[in-house]
């Protein structure tokens, strides 16, 4: 079959014309920081202000996690992004039985007021934004935050951040829940009025649909199931008590950058179009900053191969300039070898630069939605937001978020995708490179990286008799025993 013949579309299953012209979509007139926000939600964007570099990043133990956030932050990193083991993310502490073989694997182990403190030492926590992904235990990681910039000598209106606290999305695609869904949605809202009240500055929610996609979904369904879930968030707020403009400018969303370039592009301005939407015309909200969807972007951990691992570096590279043209507010690269495990120092350093080059030398941000007028991109756009527009109306008819995925229609639409891709994966429809096709057997090996086993049996044992609460410099007359315990911490509690 010619080129010319072949029938190409996006992920979610969108033909792509082989030429598009004026006609194929209507180029929106508004600009950059005006009313529905498709351009961005800033008039300058970038221009003003760049986008937060925010590295997700932790494992093992609170000391190590902390060395390679201020390792990060000298390399140029802008933000933080913590990562908790899945025992913390489900509020289990390290010496639990069910925590066995997972303590500091995917993340930091907190397990105490005390290793909060050791995860941010020597990091002021009023000149830097910390990002938590943590959900069902969110308002109690929340707290510990607070207390830890209190001891700094800081108050809570001077921190600011986001807790992800998304609970919605872990029935459908994650897992990490400990409560039911609707007792969890009071969690939810009540994290909501307290942060309104104590920390003005914090974002409440990072509402993401990043989960969903890497579990399967389409771009389509990435936006109607996010949205969706937003809606039901907002309706449970409004139930609560809460007035709509007071809570839904601290309202953030997190998305996943795949490597189909442009239909991404075209799905963040959609969504950033079909929201502004949402909250005028169906919650009646009057501030600006209620209807701009601020959104954080991770590069697409589905995406990267354990086979031919460098060619990673250019997927997540197409993946973060697909976020920047499409106008995130922050963006973390993933590193080249997390196919393989967790990145090792110098792919962590490669995937920033990647921001950072992206940033200063590619020149994209020196204008606000750059791919403004592009026929395809405004085609997509609009495309993405019709489709996704009828997906929300479908789960409104079922009752809204809560009841789809409570009933298992949501899973079970992310899981028709999923198949749908691998079949096409296997067939050869879809090429990803270096795995079904330009296989290379003789690929070059990529050194992995491996947390420090021991942090289980430490966690589990607790802090020493040395460890006072109080954080101050290295202390160089420690015993060697409490030398031994704390060998990772370039900071530690003195005696």
């Amino acid at each position: 079959m010619s080129a010319k013949e072949r029938k190409v579309q996006t992920d979610s299953g969108i033909p792509i014309e082989p030429v598009y012209r004026a006609a194929a979509a209507d180029v929106p007139e508004n600009d950059p920081g005006v009313y529905p926000y498709t351009r961005g939600i800033y008039p300058t964007m970038y221009r003003g202000r760049l986008w937060t570099m925010r590295q997700y990043a932790g494992f093992a133990s609170a000391a190590e996690s902390n060395a390679r956030y201020r390792y990060l932050l000298e390399k140029g990193q802008t933000g933080l992004s913590v990562a908790f083991d899945l025992p913390t993310q489900l509020g289990l502490d390290s010496d639990d039985p069910r925590a066995e073989g997972e303590v500091g694997k995917v993340g930091v182990a907190i397990d105490s007021l005390r290793d909060m403190e050791m995860l941010f030492a020597d990091i002021p926590l009023d000149k830097v934004t910390t990002s938590m992904t943590i959900n069902a235990p969110a308002s109690v990681l929340l707290l510990l935050y607070e207390i830890v910039a209190e001891r700094q000598g800081l108050s809570s209106e001077q921190i600011g951040g986001t807790i992800q606290n998304d609970i919605l999305k872990e029935y459908a695609a994650r897992g990490t829940y400990i409560y039911p869904p609707r007792p969890s949605m009071r969690l939810v809202t009540d994290t909501f009025a307290y942060c309104q009240r104590h920390i003005p500055k914090w974002n409440t929610i990072s509402i993401s649909g990043y989960h969903m996609r890497e579990a399967g979904c389409t771009a389509v369904q990435e936006i109607a199931f996010t949205l969706a879930n937003g809606i039901a968030y907002v309706e449970a707020a409004v139930r609560a008590g809460l007035a709509v403009d007071d809570f839904a400018p601290r309202l953030s969303f997190f998305f996943v950058s795949n490597p189909n370039f442009l239909e991404e592009v075209a799905k963040f301005r959609a969504a950033r179009r079909l929201w502004a939407t949402v909250m005028k015309e169906r919650f009646g909200a009057q501030k600006e900053q209620s209807l701009m969807l601020r959104f954080h972007t991770q590069t697409s951990g589905a995406s990267l191969t354990a086979q031919q691992p460098l060619n990673n570096v250019v997927r997540t590279t197409v993946e973060a300039l697909a976020a920047v043209l499409g106008g995130t507010q922050s963006l973390h690269t993933n590193s080249y070898d997390e196919a393989l495990g967790l990145p090792t120092q110098e792919s962590a350093t490669i995937a920033l630069r990647t921001q950072q080059i992206i940033a200063y030398e590619s020149g994209v941000a020196a204008t606000a939605d750059p791919l403004a007028g592009s026929y395809i991109v405004e085609a997509l756009t609009d495309e993405l937001e019709a489709q996704a527009k009828d997906l929300i109306a479908k789960i409104d008819d079922l009752g809204g978020a809560v009841a789809a995925i409570e009933e298992g229609w949501v899973q079970e639409q992310i899981a028709d995708a999923a198949y749908a891709f691998q079949r096409q994966v296997e067939a050869q429809e879809r090429v990803v490179v270096g795995v079904n096709q330009f296989v290379d057997e003789h690929a070059p090996k990529v050194p992995v990286f491996s947390p420090d086993e021991s942090v289980a049996r430490d966690q589990a044992a607790g802090w020493p008799d040395c460890a006072p609460s109080a954080i101050t410099a290295l202390c160089k007359a420690h015993s060697t025993a409490c030398a031994q315990r704390h060998r990772a911490a370039t900071t530690c509690f003195t005696h």
